[in-house]
């Protein structure tokens, strides 16, 4: 071989090397920076590690571990069969919430649409969906809009407090408020007043919750398939009763209903058509489950304040007497005092910031983008959680102690207490919230002081607060 076919051959070696090297580096280089984190076992991931925790009455306990291990700003883990970017701190909520159709839109996890949406419609179920409920809901549960239903609510608690509370010396307040709550539902969503028809929706609602977070296996007996047979049972007496008001809307009954079923039923949607039955019944499942899980929580998780810190319960029954004592006999609550039981919110905000009523929310990255340095890529699902700032002495000095102080003044810093979400992307059932919970907590120490009977009683999350006995409470009448 001569010397110049030897060069030449160094050469070519040289560079292709240098070519694959480079191709080498290139992509290297081109592979995002993924959030620090792991994504556990195949197709599960890491949800036996967060459903377990939940369980257990430590949900934050799957949050800290991993903020501590990988990054307190965001982490990677894979939730619900999706590899999810879990943001942190008050940062993290800040860029979800003001992100919404910019990097990110509304993704509900298949387990939730199988339960919950009718199979018929799950391809039409798009991410405009829920945008057309939320630009609809405001002017349903604006403050001005609710004012009407303080009497009705205010009469169907004092109604409550008489069946199932007074001719008992204890009770069991989950229960209790699960019924209250979905039953005051029916009343201000659909005007279903028959106690008949609200248990129709009742026992199988029960079975709905503890499915949205399990595994998503449809076998007889699984919390997953008792979900899943429960929806259907929803769905079709849903459908039963919207074809009843379609009806009696064409006749001309009720023809100054205000409750929301019958505007959805008459005003058209965005592209001038009448919303369909099926759309209907998946719109009401989920103001329902947005509604009645998360407030019969909120309630309850009040409950257990009030009943275990005396101290707390006197001020709020000098305010609430306050109020009372202003009112005639048998008069009902009104707007004005609504705004007079500033303590009482207090208390129910702190409650909710140490027992959350909801863990968090999840939504979809539709392009990718970056936040704290890491890449999160399109397609990759997001999760932001309460538990990042409620409990972090950072955002709430000395967090495990109960003080509704807080929430004097301004408050807690922007985007660290999230119950209800924040900034454009706050659940717009807030008000609604607020006003039940008030409410109740009016009717309810005015009447009777509260004794918890077990005291050690654990809360585990299910995948809301739920007491492990109920939350059984000795009631002692007041004259």
């Amino acid at each position: 071989m001569d010397f110049y076919t030897q060069l030449f051959l160094y050469v070519s070696i040289l560079y292709i090397s240098l070519y694959l090297l480079f191709l080498v580096f290139r992509k290297k280089s081109s592979v995002p920076n993924l959030p620090p984190g792991k994504k556990g076992w195949p197709i599960i991931g890491e949800s036996p590690a967060f459903v377990g925790a939940a369980k257990s009455g430590c949900p934050e306990k799957f949050i800290n571990d991993r903020t501590a291990k990988y990054s307190p700003d965001v982490f990677r883990t894979s939730l619900l069969g999706e590899d999810m970017a879990v943001f942190c701190g008050a940062a993290g909520n800040k860029f979800l919430f003001s992100g919404q159709n910019k990097y990110i839109t509304t993704w509900w996890p298949t387990s939730m649409k199988k339960v919950a949406i009718f199979p018929e419609t799950m391809e039409k179920f798009n991410k405009d969906d829920p945008k057309k409920m939320r630009s609809f809901l405001p002017e349903f549960l604006k403050p001005e809009a609710l004012q009407c239903y303080i009497p009705i609510m205010d009469s169907m608690t004092r109604e409550h407090m008489e069946s199932d509370w007074s001719p008992y010396k204890e009770v069991k307040v989950f229960p209790l408020t699960k019924n209250y709550t979905f039953a005051l539902a029916c009343r201000l969503f659909m005007n279903i007043k028959d106690p008949k028809v609200v248990s129709k929706f009742a026992d199988p609602f029960a079975r709905i919750a503890p499915g949205f977070t399990s595994v998503p296996i449809n076998v007889p007996g699984t919390p997953f398939n008792k979900a899943v047979e429960g929806g259907k049972v929803i769905r079709q007496e849903l459908l039963n009763i919207i074809r009843q008001r379609k009806q009696e809307i064409s006749e001309g009954k009720d023809a100054n209903a205000r409750d929301l079923l019958t505007r959805l039923l008459t005003e058209a949607d965005d592209d001038g058509s009448v919303y369909y039955e099926m759309d209907t019944s998946n719109k009401i499942i989920g103001l329902l489950i947005a509604s009645h899980d998360t407030t019969s929580t909120s309630i309850t998780v009040i409950v257990n304040y009030l009943a275990s810190l005396p101290h707390i319960y006197e001020k709020v029954y000098k305010e609430q007497m306050e109020i009372a004592k202003s009112k005639t006999p048998g008069e009902l609550l009104n707007w004005d005092d609504i705004q007079k039981m500033k303590y009482s919110w207090n208390v129910a905000c702190e409650s909710m910031r140490l027992t959350p009523p909801a863990q968090g929310s999840f939504r979809e990255a539709i392009t990718d983008f970056t936040f704290a340095g890491y890449t999160i890529p399109k397609g990759w699902k997001t999760f932001w959680t309460v538990y990042t700032t409620h409990k972090n002495p950072k955002y709430f000095p000395n967090p495990e102690k109960f003080d509704p102080s807080r929430f004097e003044g301004n408050g807690p810093a922007p985007f660290t207490y999230v119950p209800f979400g924040g900034g454009p992307r706050m659940c717009p059932g807030k008000e609604y919230a607020r006003l039940e919970i008030l409410i109740f907590m009016h009717n309810l120490v005015t009447k009777f002081k509260l004794e918890k009977v077990n005291r050690d009683e654990k809360i585990i999350y299910n995948p809301s607060p739920v007491p492990s006995n109920g939350l059984l409470i000795r009631l002692q009448p007041l004259n």
